[in-house]
C-alpha cells in the first residue's frame, strides 16, 4: 500500500495559496507537487473530495474523453494520470476493453480523491474567513485560527448550485439538481413531480424519473426555457474553440461582444449528450406502447414565479414564443437551473487590488489573473465572460494550470501549445 505524505507546514510563506479543491485546483496541485521551485498549499472547506455526488446516477459518464484528466494534457508521464489511477486500481485492462473514451462520473469522483490522498499541499476541513494583503503578501485566516501567507492567490472556489429568483425564499422540499439523489427516494413517493432546467443534468433526472414512472405512479413534467431540447454540438471543428488559439481571439473582442457570444454560445458547453436526448425518445415511445403515459414535456417556458401551500407548488410559467402565462401544481420540484459564481465573501478585504469590468465581473487577463498587477490573483473557471467556453471545459484545466505554473514560476516548465486548430478565427 502506498504511503501518505506528510502534511505540508502550517505556518510561513508561500509562493501560492489555493483555494478551493474542484477539478481544476486539484489539478494544478498535482502539477506543482513535482516541482521543488514551487512551494504551494491547497485549502478546502469539505473533509474530503467530492465533485457533483448528487448526480453520480447509474451509467452517467464525462462528456469529454479521459485524456481530459488532471494532468495528461500537460504531462501525459505524470503519475495522477488517469490511466494509472486505472492501473493501480487493476481495471487498466478492463477500461480498454470498454472500448469508450468517457469515464463514468462516480469512476471520474474517485480517480480525483485517488489523486488527492498522494498529494502533500492539500488541507482538507479547513475554511478560509479571510484573505487580507499585509506587507506585499496575502494572508488567508481560517475559522480555525491558522495563518497561511503567499505571494499569489488560486481561486478555485467553484460554482455553487443557481437557484432562480422565482424560488427565494420558497418554502417546502424542493431540491437542485446538486442533490438529487440524496432526495430521489422521497420525491418518489409524491403524485407529481415537476422538473424546471435545460442541460445534461436536467436530461439525465428526466430519464431517471421517466425510467421508473410505471413503478411509483407520478405524473411527471419537465419544463424549459430553451426553444427545444439542444443536442451538446460535438464535432471536430466546433471542439476546436476549446482551443488556445480561440482564447486568443474570443479575450481580445470588445468586451460587450464577448458577452453576447456568451449567451449564444451556451449550447456548446450547457447541451444534452445527443445519444441521450435519442434515449429519452425511445424510452418514451415504449412507454406510451401500454397508454398514454402521465409526463409532459414543455419548451420556450420560463419561470416567472412559485409559491408553496398545503404540500404543492403552484409555479408560474411563460410561453415566451406565444406571450401566454400559465400555471403547474406540482407536489414535488426539481431545479436542474446549474450553477453561478458567486464572489467569496472571504475577499471583502482584497476587493481593491481586484479588476471588475463594466458589468461588476472579474476582469480576466489572458493568463487568467484577476488582480491590479496581472499576475498575483488567478482565477479557475467562472470566466466564460472572458475565456470562451474553453473556462468550465476540464479538456482546458490542465492547459490553464500550465500558463498559471508559468506566471508562478517566471518561466515556462510545462510546455504550452500556442496553436492546434486548423481553422482561422480572426483576421
Amino acid at each position: 500500500m502506498t504511503a501518505l505524505p506528510e502534511p505540508a507546514p502550517v505556518t510561513g510563506t508561500h509562493d501560492f495559496i489555493g483555494i478551493g479543491l474542484g477539478p481544476f485546483n486539484l489539478g494544478l496541485a498535482c502539477l506543482t507537487e513535482p516541482i521543488d521551485a514551487l512551494d504551494g498549499v491547497f485549502l478546502e472547506f469539505k473533509p474530503h473530495f467530492e465533485w457533483h455526488s448528487g448526480m453520480f446516477l447509474d451509467g452517467a459518464h464525462l462528456q469529454t474523453p479521459f485524456m481530459s484528466d488532471l494532468v495528461t494534457l500537460a504531462d501525459p508521464t505524470s503519475p495522477y494520470s488517469f490511466l494509472n489511477y486505472l492501473k493501480e486500481k487493476g481495471r487498466l485492462y478492463s477500461f480498454y476493453i470498454r472500448e469508450n473514451f468517457y469515464p463514468l462520473r462516480v469512476e471520474y469522483d474517485d480517480y480525483c480523491r485517488w489523486a488527492a490522498d498522494r498529494l502533500s499541499s492539500v488541507r482538507f476541513s479547513t475554511t478560509v474567513a479571510e484573505v487580507t494583503y499585509e506587507d506585499e503578501l496575502y494572508v488567508v485566516r481560517t475559522t480555525a485560527g491558522e495563518e497561511f501567507r503567499a505571494r499569489h492567490l488560486v481561486l478555485g472556489t467553484g460554482t455553487p448550485p443557481y437557484v432562480p429568483e422565482a424560488c427565494a425564499g420558497l418554502g417546502g422540499d424542493f431540491t437542485h439538481n446538486s442533490r438529487y439523489l440524496r432526495h430521489k427516494a422521497e420525491l418518489q413517493k409524491k403524485e407529481s413531480i415537476t422538473l424546471v432546467g435545460s442541460g445534461q443534468s436536467a436530461a439525465e433526472i428526466y430519464y431517471d424519473l421517466l425510467s421508473e414512472i410505471d413503478v411509483h405512479g407520478y405524473r411527471l413534467n419537465w419544463v424549459t426555457r430553451s426553444p427545444r431540447f439542444f443536442p451538446l454540438e460535438y464535432t471536430k471543428l466546433t471542439l476546436e474553440m476549446t482551443s488556445p488559439e480561440y482564447v486568443d481571439y474570443f479575450h481580445g473582442l470588445p468586451e460587450q461582444t464577448r458577452y453576447r457570444l456568451t449567451a449564444e454560445q451556451k449550447g456548446l458547453y450547457k447541451g444534452i449528450d445527443g445519444d441521450l436526448v435519442n434515449e429519452i425518445f425511445d424510452l418514451l415511445y415504449q412507454k406510451n406502447l401500454g397508454g398514454p403515459v402521465p409526463t409532459r414535456l414543455l419548451t420556450n417556458s420560463s419561470l416567472t414565479g412559485a409559491a408553496y401551500a398545503d404540500g404543492a407548488y403552484t409555479l408560474s410559467f411563460r410561453q415566451e414564443e406565444q406571450g401566454k402565462d400559465f400555471e403547474l401544481t406540482s407536489q414535488g420540484l426539481v431545479l436542474a437551473t446549474g450553477y453561478r459564481y458567486t464572489e467569496p465573501e472571504f475577499l471583502a478585504p482584497v476587493r481593491d487590488r481586484l479588476r471588475y469590468d463594466s458589468r461588476g465581473n472579474f476582469d480576466i487577463g489572458r493568463n487568467y489573473a484577476v488582480d491590479v498587477t496581472g499576475r498575483g490573483v488567478f482565477l479557475q473557471n467562472a470566466g466564460v465572460h472572458a475565456h470562451s467556453v474553453t473556462s468550465p471545459d476540464l479538456g482546458m484545466g490542465a492547459y490553464r494550470n500550465s500558463r498559471i505554473i508559468r506566471e508562478l514560476l517566471g518561466s515556462e516548465y510545462y510546455p504550452v501549445e500556442k496553436t492546434i486548430a486548423f481553422q482561422e478565427f480572426g483576421i
